[in-house]
């Protein structure tokens, strides 16, 4: 390593950890500019959580915010080279200070705003059309896989912040804080546009055991043990056409298809 890619290294290692730079590093003028670089590096990194939780920030406060993303920084510094993917750990985060944050609703408001951000950022796939699943015969039903579209995602809340999101997001100054509400909620991008929708149980377990790789068969099974056997089938039949309508399947996999896989 060449003195200046050591010069490099320790002056990245000082800006990330706030810490000053070892005696000598710098000129003494260097040392007295080297807190612009770090005031610089911690606004553009709040900067960055600003774009990626566009909603959060106008729920917070700005000082409440900023206290938040300082704090963060502080235990998660950037790790990788596009800001677009900073802030991925803010909901865990702010779920362990609760110190910092106000309503716990905060918590699930920010899990909704990075699922939306990933969903619309998900590699394109082609959704699976009707027509493919009612080319296949009846007897292949029950080992169906069905593939999720890349930009679905399944959240799990505590707390009614969708129309919170959804009031803010379209300019309403002020809104009632949100009820308590244990629910699922799905999140996935149909064209170009990102969409969310509160889950009932039944798609709520389907969408689980999707998620989990179950074929179609153990999906109704589980399902009978919520609506009952007579209901099972035709309760999973209607979530799965309510899915391939909204584009949230990507693919399915047969038995057969699977064993080539193999």
């Amino acid at each position: 390593m060449t003195g200046f890619q050591t010069l490099q290294s320790q002056f990245q290692t000082a800006l990330l950890h706030d810490r000053p730079p070892a005696p000598g590093l710098l000129s003494p003028r260097g040392d007295l500019q080297f807190g612009v670089y770090l005031n610089a590096y911690r606004a553009r990194l709040r900067a960055a959580l600003r774009d990626n939780y566009e909603v959060l920030p106008l729920v917070m406060g700005d000082d409440a915010f900023d206290a938040l993303a300082n704090a963060y920084i502080a235990a998660h510094p950037s790790t990788h080279y596009s800001l677009r993917w900073f802030g991925h750990q803010l909901g865990a985060f702010m779920a362990a200070q609760d110190t910092l944050v106000a309503h716990p609703a905060m918590v699930d408001l920010a899990h909704l705003e990075w699922a939306l951000r990933n969903a619309f950022d998900a590699a394109p796939a082609s959704p699976l059309a009707p027509a493919e699943l009612a080319a296949l015969p009846a007897q292949d039903w029950p080992a169906l896989r069905f593939v999720l579209h890349p930009s679905a995602h399944l959240l799990a809340l505590h707390w009614a912040v969708g129309p919170v999101w959804h009031a803010l997001k379209n300019g309403q100054a002020e809104v009632p804080p949100p009820d308590a509400l244990a629910h699922h909620l799905l999140v996935w991008r149909e064209g170009m546009q990102t969409r969310w929708q509160s889950l009932t149980e039944a798609q709520a377990v389907f969408l689980q055991g999707l998620r989990a790789g179950h074929p179609f068969g153990r999906i109704c099974e589980t399902l009978a043990q919520q609506v009952g056997d007579d209901h099972a089938a035709a309760t999973a039949v209607a979530v799965l056409h309510e899915l391939l309508a909204g584009g949230v399947l990507a693919e399915m996999q047969t038995a057969a298809s699977a064993s080539l896989a193999c």
